[in-house]
């Protein structure tokens, strides 16, 4: 039966071989292409209606109408039903049956979905389905010609095998040829649409994709720290086979086995006519899988990039699916080196994802270090506009005499911005470990960032250094182009203070600014990155204007409760939408140590 998997919009997502035979074009040509474009225009305004009815109300229903082939029109009547496939809702089958060609009485409404669930690869996965009828009888052991599809639209390479013999006749070779470019293609299709998606979710779809295609039982098994991990395996969908699935999904292969042979020759494995049962090892039952898949051809490929096998691919064909030839050992290596293109593609995103991670995580420490005395909270918030590694960065460390708090912004987003924001970080933590005063720590990173050329990028910061000096928290404020802190008295009083300097990394002289501040118990200091005051509301006010207002509100709260209630108000205010990274650092005196 020619079928038609369409998509929420109605766009063909996979057509069967006999849906491309009944238009004259290859399966892979309607792919992508809106349905309707396939009905003759009088009917198109009638069919689309059908299609929307049918996926709102989630009945089948039948329409009348002509298709448009590459021979001419194609009097038809459409059957249509939804489905839902795992993870794929909101989906329609659409079966054809050409009028006149067909039984006098055309298919009732549901026959499509009928038809989708004899067959287990239609209702799997979209990239899996494209000919039942051709897979079923592969599986089986059926005669092709023994259906019910009339002659006419008989498809005469459906079941043949990819490496059809060239005696068969010119026009059955084409057909084989064209099979595996098909194959070929929809690989490839297939892995590059997913590729953001994980590793696992391409290799079961690809894995869905042959067991239809080729008419096999299909094994992944991948490297995993060293060892061959079974990653997924898929066969006919009736309950017994399912069970043997996860069976053998449960039984990881040893080195011995034919696919850790496979993986670590990096050489394809063809054995048309299996006769060792050990070859695919056995369940904790002790019988053999071989025997119990009832396989009697396999072919094992490596997941090769042509430099390091990632794993194997394992195919195994029951006695009625014929056996595999030399044809399928080409087409399944190319695919097994898409895949292990793809798998290592991928790895080497997640690594650099990783890494980013672990620098952006030194940047912005979870874990503050005790201060004698103090409280210290810290939040942050990445920019919803501009995802990337941001510039903020902030840290609590030691000095002559006492300790020091330090925060600041580097310009820009991206690797480049966060190994400044490193540079900036780390060489004001070790200027402050041997100098008390932040503005000469400042004026050390300044130099250290023009010697080291930074492409530009430049970096605004506070630096403050705490002391405890007869009962009371003595802070010397260092500025270079950030703004300062704001301080908080328990009584609601709030004092804003005016920074100084230039930022760091542009001039030989950036000339930061120093001041000096005595904080009594339960005094906080704000400190903060600009995302928080260039938070824009939908009217595009500045949640500057109201900062003051709400610290004063905060006031005589923990550290922690004032960085989490400004980080609410900032969010509401803005309505989520943050234009830059926002980063606030709250610390509150306590009592005296010692006292």
């Amino acid at each position: 039966m020619p079928l038609f998997l369409l998509d929420r919009d109605g766009a063909v997502r996979r057509a069967n071989r006999r849906a491309g035979h009944l238009l004259g074009f290859s399966p892979g040509y309607a792919t992508g292409k809106p349905f309707a474009a396939f009905v003759e225009l009088p009917a198109r305004a009638a069919v689309q209606t059908q299609l929307a009815a049918a996926r709102r109300t989630g009945k089948g229903c039948r329409v009348r109408c002509s298709l448009l082939g590459a021979a001419g029109v194609v009097p038809s009547v459409l059957d249509i039903s939804p489905v839902s496939l795992a993870g794929d809702p909101d989906r329609l089958i659409v079966a054809a049956t050409r009028l006149g060609a067909a039984a006098s009485a055309p298919p009732g409404p549901g026959a499509a979905a009928q038809a989708a669930a004899r067959d287990p690869a239609a209702g799997t996965d979209p990239a899996a389905g494209t000919d039942p009828a051709a897979g079923r009888q592969l599986a089986t052991g059926q005669d092709p010609a023994a259906g019910q599809q009339p002659a006419a639209d008989q498809d005469p390479a459906a079941s043949l095998p990819l490496d059809a013999e060239p005696d068969r006749g010119a026009g059955v070779t084409l057909r084989t040829v064209t099979r595996r470019l098909d194959l070929l293609g929809a690989a490839t299709r297939l892995v590059l649409e997913n590729a953001t998606v994980s590793e696992s979710v391409m290799l079961q779809r690809c894995a869905r994709l042959l067991a239809t295609e080729l008419a096999a039982w299909v094994v992944v098994d991948v490297e995993r720290q060293g060892m061959l991990r079974r990653q997924f395996v898929i066969g006919p969908q009736d309950e017994p086979s399912v069970e043997l699935a996860r069976s053998m999904a449960g039984a990881d292969p040893g080195r011995d086995s034919a696919p850790g042979q496979v993986h670590e020759s990096g050489s394809s494995l063809l054995i048309a006519h299996a006769e060792d049962g050990d070859l695919l090892g056995a369940g904790t039952d002790g019988i053999p899988f071989l025997a119990r898949l009832g396989a009697t051809s396999v072919l094992i490929v490596p997941l090769s990039d042509g430099e390091r096998s990632y794993g194997a691919l394992t195919l195994a064909r029951q006695a009625g699916g014929g056996y595999f030839g030399t044809a399928d050992v080409g087409i399944v290596e190319e695919i097994g080196e898409h895949l292990a293109l793809a798998i290592r593609v991928d790895r080497m995103l997640r690594q650099r994802t990783d890494v980013a991670d672990a620098l952006q995580a030194g940047l912005r420490p979870t874990e503050l270090p005790a201060v004698p005395g103090v409280e210290i909270a810290a939040a942050h918030l990445d920019a919803t506009s501009t995802p990337g590694p941001g510039g903020d960065f902030y840290n609590v460390y030691r000095t002559p005499g006492g300790w020091g708090v330090a925060i600041g912004d580097v310009c820009g987003k991206g690797q480049g911005a966060a190994a400044v924001t490193a540079a900036a970080r780390h060489s004001i933590r070790v200027a402050g470990h041997w100098c008390a005063d932040p503005a000469e720590v400042l004026r050390m990173v300044n130099e250290i960032m023009l010697a080291e050329e930074f492409g530009g990028r430049f970096v605004t910061a506070d630096a403050a250094h705490l002391r405890w000096q007869d009962g009371t928290l003595r802070v010397t404020l260092g500025s270079a182009g950030h703004p300062l802190p704001v301080l908080i008295r328990p009584d609601g009083r709030v004092q804003t203070m005016n920074g100084g300097g230039l930022p760091l990394g542009i001039f030989p002289d950036s000339g930061p600014q120093a001041q000096d501040l005595e904080l009594s118990r339960g005094d906080v200091l704000f400190f903060y990155t600009d995302g928080l005051t260039d938070a824009r509301s939908t009217q595009q006010t500045s949640f500057e204007d109201r900062l003051t207002e709400e610290l004063a509100a905060l006031a005589g709260q923990p550290p922690a409760e004032v960085a989490a209630r400004m980080q609410a108000a900032v969010l509401e205010f803005c309505a989520g939408e943050l234009r830059d990274d926002m980063t606030m650092l709250v610390l509150r005196a306590g009592e005296p140590p010692g006292a």
